[in-house]
């Protein structure tokens, strides 16, 4: 074996923890190139204790991230990479996921509760019954937002609410709330022992605490959903430095980038202008158009939110977002439910064999369905069926169902912009299906255009990162960035027929 090119060993690098709802995973950069060096990727355990109920242990996700930053760093050692090259970290992450922990002792006083998690619908009902004319877009014009199970402020109160552990605490003054980046960002620069508590502008903005036009916690809504104001991170820009790791292997390394994944993937995609549009298939959908610097809200049941902050001093940017709650969720109900695939990445196989659902239909909305409709009620149904159905009719069904979804979201999205979009940049695992890539082009009857750089989301978080003031080693600059090379997937039907 020769060594590695000198490039690659004496570049500066950028780390980026992808901390996502199924894994965790931390990936390192090299800042000239933006090619990907090493990584390594852990499974995180989803718990399902009542029906609609979906929590994460937050130390396994810590512990997950900690597993994943000592094998990367101990694969480019491997490499003959020096680890001392790594010059800052980026930190992307699952967003609305809501964790309270004791600020004294430094642990969680309930598990995560996820963002896809159904349980706060009851604590909805009697939010949205106490607004005038009981109006779910109520706090719209503040947060781009409707009150939703999805945001992470009906979490905390529910939180506060029902587990006697999180009230106390908050009574106490002992308690602290954040999303996953706040957590992590927290115990990574020394926990009880003077961690960061902090976020960034782009999952505050997915609270319904936050005012997007002001920049800052909104006391009114806090007032609104009786949250106190003193549990709350300090809200930063997407790209500074909040502080340094406290140990492991990359000990005195900054972190100096923060996005929820959807703005992450939007900045790893290279979306810096006005109407550009990504659609990310991992464990829902999310769909998220760049719109500038003044918000645009939504007549159609979209999100409107902070895309991205890249500096103290830098504006902010708005996006307009289409978000499907169960996506790649429905492919591992398939697998762990029903038991009809064995791995997740069986189903391209599987479907490719009926290449048709024949007249089966799965709406998967295991909870609830999100843009365009918002509504918590609904729940999923199969239909459609035959004594001729088998297991691949319903495969096939369920790639459909994550298309028609993403179908619906940029129909609402055209009718918003006015500005019909002509192309459709896609990642995600999901996109690794050559079936379902082609199936999308079909039934949105644009061009879906695919990087052969799959690790957008990642991207974005070490791009952050690296740009930050104090670090100042991604030499290329955001806008200068091109995906050297895609797969695009053009419409294989004629026009009437997939418009229709």
């Amino acid at each position: 074996m020769t060594a590695q090119p000198s490039s690659i060993t004496a570049d500066p690098l950028v780390g980026a923890i992808d901390q996502g709802t199924s894994s965790t995973r931390f990936l390192v950069f090299n800042a000239r190139t933006a090619e990907v060096v090493s990584q390594h990727q852990v499974e995180i355990r989803q718990r399902f204790p009542k029906e609609g109920w979906v929590e994460e242990d937050p130390k396994e996700i810590l512990q997950s991230v900690y597993d994943c930053m000592e094998r990367t760093c101990e694969k480019l050692t491997q490499l003959g990479t020096d680890i001392s090259n790594i010059k800052a970290i980026g930190v992307s992450n699952q967003r609305e996921t809501t964790v309270v922990w004791d600020k004294e002792t430094g642990e969680p006083l309930y598990n995560a509760i996820v963002w896809l998690d159904l349980r706060t619908q009851s604590t909805v009902e009697k939010l949205i019954e106490k607004t005038p004319d009981k109006n779910k877009n109520y706090l719209k014009d503040k947060t781009g937002l409707p009150i939703s199970t999805y945001f992470s402020a009906v979490k905390l109160r529910w939180l506060i609410d029902n587990v006697e552990e999180v009230a106390d605490a908050v009574h106490t003054g002992c308690a602290v709330f954040g999303t996953v980046d706040t957590w992590l960002i927290w115990c990574l620069t020394g926990g009880k022992n003077g961690g960061v508590h902090c976020t960034d502008v782009t999952n505050a903005s997915r609270t319904m605490l936050f005012n997007i036009h002001t920049m800052e916690w909104d006391l009114e809504l806090c007032k609104y959903f009786d949250i106190p104001h003193q549990i709350l991170p300090e809200v930063r820009s997407s790209s500074e430095i909040y502080g340094y790791m406290k140990g492991g292997s990359l000990a005195g390394v900054p972190i100096s980038g923060c996005l929820g994944d959807q703005s992450a993937a939007l900045v790893g995609q290279m979306c810096f202008k006005d109407g550009q549009t990504k659609n990310t298939y991992g464990t829902g959908c999310f769909m998220i158009q760049n719109t500038g610097v003044k918000p645009v809200m939504s007549d159609h049941g979209l999100l409107t939110t902070i895309a991205y902050k890249l500096g103290k001093d830098k504006p902010a940017y708005y996006a307009l977002e289409g978000s499907v709650a169960i996506a790649g969720a429905a492919v591992r109900w398939l697998k762990d439910n029903l038991g009809i695939i064995k791995s997740s990445s069986d189903i391209e196989k599987l479907a490719t064999a009926a290449g048709t659902s024949y007249g089966c239909y799965f709406v998967p909305a295991f909870s609830g369905l999100y843009a365009p409709y918002w509504e918590p009620s609904a729940r999923g149904i199969i239909c459609g069926l035959t004594q001729f159905t088998n297991k691949s009719h319903l495969a096939f069904a369920a790639l459909e169902a994550v298309c028609f979804q993403t179908r619906e979201v940029l129909d609402a999205m055209n009718q918003d912009s006015g500005v019909p979009l002509t192309k459709l940049q896609v990642d995600g695992g999901m996109t690794a299906n050559k079936l379902l890539m082609q199936l999308q082009a079909d039934i949105l009857c644009i061009p879906v255009v695919r990087p052969t750089m799959s690790e957008t989301t990642a991207l974005g978080a070490a791009v952050a990162a690296g740009l930050a003031e104090g670090v100042c080693v991604w030499t290329l600059h955001p806008h200068g960035l091109t995906s050297v090379t895609a797969e695009k997937y053009q419409p294989q039907i004629n026009k009437e027929a997939c418009c229709n």
